[in-house]
């Protein structure tokens, strides 16, 4: 469905990405992650028609998304982070006016509209103006204008900004279910929602593909997949030191009071550590109240990838 080759974006003194290449499969949700700045905003755009590569090649459904721009975007419903829409309209007449100028035919207009409006939870707000919506309704109706044209592939940056965790619950339900009729290429900063949503996940870093596969190959192939949770009483030691001096600890951080701390250790891909920091703890007389193992998930992997020297 989507078929990235040597994609490149230069502004002037500044390269947002340099020579991406992948593939998103028919039927496939994959995450698009990178930090702010990385590049993804810059991406989707070009995916979207709204702005030109600098060299390279992107292609929708086999049709190129600048020299057949107006094939390819007849298969895409792109929602931005920042959704513009007309706060003067009510969300009803402003479907109904998206829906015509995205050439669904006039007897089918009344029909989509009302399936999107129930999809996407705005039926309660269908007479309301949207300048008086909030965040997340907003956010609600971005989603439904790009469902409209029953379009083959989704582009959704930050679906979920600015929404409570209830609503987050919806969507990501909602993106579940829409994965199962369209493609969907999702970009956001919840990572825990990619793990439970996507297929594949593509990580970007100042411009450049940095992974990409499924989320469980990631976790085994990053080099600190996962950590050990201790919670002890420690006295006078340094248990931070203590603790680093374990052979496949990488690094320890320490948080709580004066009595009880708690240690996060982040050790090597593979290493259990459990036995050693348990013999430690019986030799240096620690009290220990908690000594667990952490799965390894995909903000590990992200840290691991986009920032090596923090962990």
């Amino acid at each position: 469905m989507i078929k990235v080759e040597n994609l490149t974006k230069r502004y002037a003194g500044h390269t947002a990405i340099q020579d991406l290449n992948f593939e998103v499969s028919q039927g496939e949700i994959m995450g698009f992650l990178g930090p702010n700045g990385a590049g993804k905003t810059t991406t989707m755009r070009i995916l979207a028609g709204f702005m030109p590569p600098t060299s390279g090649r992107a292609s929708i459904a086999g049709f190129d998304v600048f020299a057949q721009s107006l094939q390819a975007r007849s298969h895409i419903g792109y929602m931005p982070e920042n959704v513009p829409l007309y706060t003067d309209m009510r969300v009803t007449e402003y479907l109904n006016y998206r829906a015509a100028l995205k050439g669904v035919p006039h007897r089918r207009i009344s029909e989509r509209v009302g399936d999107v409006k129930e999809l996407c939870g705005v039926k309660e707000v269908e007479r309301k103006l949207i300048g008086t919506l909030s965040k997340g309704f907003r956010q609600r109706v971005g989603l439904a204008d790009a469902l409209l044209a029953e379009p083959d592939l989704l582009i959704l940056d930050e679906p979920t900004i600015g929404l409570d965790p209830n609503q987050i619950r919806q969507v990501r339900e909602l993106i579940k279910n829409l994965g199962r009729q369209h493609t969907i290429l999702l970009s956001t900063h919840i990572l825990p929602e990619v793990e439970m949503t996507c297929s594949r996940v593509v990580i970007v870093h100042k411009g450049r593909i940095e992974a990409c596969d499924t989320p469980e190959n990631l976790l085994g192939k990053v080099r600190q997949a996962g950590g050990v949770e201790l919670e002890a009483k420690v006295g006078t030691d340094n248990g931070e030191e203590q603790l680093k001096k374990i052979p496949g600890v990488r690094d320890v951080v320490a948080d709580g009071d004066a009595d009880w701390k708690r240690f996060s250790l982040r050790v090597e891909s593979g290493a259990d550590v459990r036995e050693e920091v348990f013999r430690l703890a019986v030799e240096r007389r620690w009290a220990v109240r908690e000594l667990t193992q952490r799965r390894g998930t995909l903000e590990d992997v992200f840290v691991e990838l986009t920032h090596p020297d923090h962990v």
